[in-house]
């Protein structure tokens, strides 16, 4: 049985698919739904970015995600009391990808530590694929 004292010694967890912390007022649950979200908005805003794919290949083609649905572009996973991140994402033609994937990480980190309060131990970026921004006629 969980007591308040329980609680208070482990106040972050990862079960049934819910970060939770316990406090004396009640309890916070943020869904990893709500993390990846988080993230994909983050991810989306860094220089050389140009948006947000599903994991793997369709015909050998990554396909970009609408903005609504950039939480499916990541992946939330807890490990040893702290979240791991999985972003997949499309970079821009002529941008260095390493200094892309580098800021990405850092920018993610950032935010998600920073709006939801959870220690975040990795980013991982998956590039899928690099597109051409081309000017719309």
């Amino acid at each position: 049985m969980n007591t308040a004292e329980d609680q208070e010694q482990a106040p972050r967890e990862v079960s049934q698919g819910v970060l939770r912390r316990a406090r004396d007022r009640g309890r916070i649950e943020v869904f990893p739904a709500v993390v990846a979200a988080v993230a994909g908005h983050a991810a989306v805003s860094c220089y050389g970015v140009m948006g947000m794919s599903v994991r793997g290949l369709r015909d050998g083609v990554a396909l970009l995600l609408r903005r609504d649905n950039l939480h499916r572009g990541v992946e939330v996973r807890e490990l040893a009391g702290q979240l791991v991140i999985d972003v997949y994402v499309v970079v821009e033609y002529g941008t260095r990808i390493t200094a892309v994937a580098e800021n990405l990480q850092s920018t993610v980190r950032f935010e998600v530590e920073r709006l939801l309060g959870v220690p975040v131990g990795e980013v991982n970026v998956f590039v899928q694929g690099v597109h051409e921004d081309r000017p719309r006629r």
